[in-house]
């Protein structure tokens, strides 16, 4: 049973590490439900502050996954539409796959920008600024999940 335990979080950390490069899978969860998984099993010791720790910082990546991409439109002249309007793509892009994830949040700021009266430019460079925070939220996405599979392969080796 422990093995058994052992190699579905190895398959979580694994699927954790895919879903930063295809963002229909919820990568920072799945590794933390990995992290829990070994711990249920004998090949599992994390302290409890370790795994609250991983706890924390799951949530606060997960909600800065909505966010990241909103700043970055804002870091490139955006404006509160265009804040919002990539809050709501990157929501409703969430409803079409891995491409939605990534083109929604692109759309909604430029589709903000420009119900706010800013030229085609404008919300672009918008757009732009919502894509490279998308871009930045997957690289956060994938250092948790490389750091948590590195936790979980070195805890489940040492205590093989």
């Amino acid at each position: 049973m422990d093995i058994a335990l052992a190699v579905i979080g190895a398959i979580l950390m694994v699927l954790s590490i895919v879903g930063c490069i295809a963002p229909v899978l919820p990568s920072v969860p799945l590794a933390y439900v990995g992290l829990i998984v070994l711990q249920i099993s004998a090949y599992g010791n994390f302290s409890t502050s370790f795994l609250v720790i991983w706890a924390v910082v799951t949530v606060l990546i997960t909600i800065l996954n909505y966010i990241i991409p909103a700043l970055g439109a804002k870091k490139l002249g955006g404006s509160k539409y265009g804040e919002r309007g990539c809050f709501i793509g990157t929501i409703i892009g969430v409803f079409f796959g891995p491409l939605g994830i990534i083109i929604g949040p692109f759309v909604g700021a430029v589709v903000g920008e420009l119900l706010a009266g800013k030229d085609i430019e404008g919300a672009l460079k918008s757009g732009l600024g919502s894509f490279l925070g998308f871009i930045a939220s997957t690289f956060i996405n994938l250092l948790a999940c490389v750091a948590m599979s590195i936790f979980y392969f070195t805890e489940m080796f040492g205590n093989m």
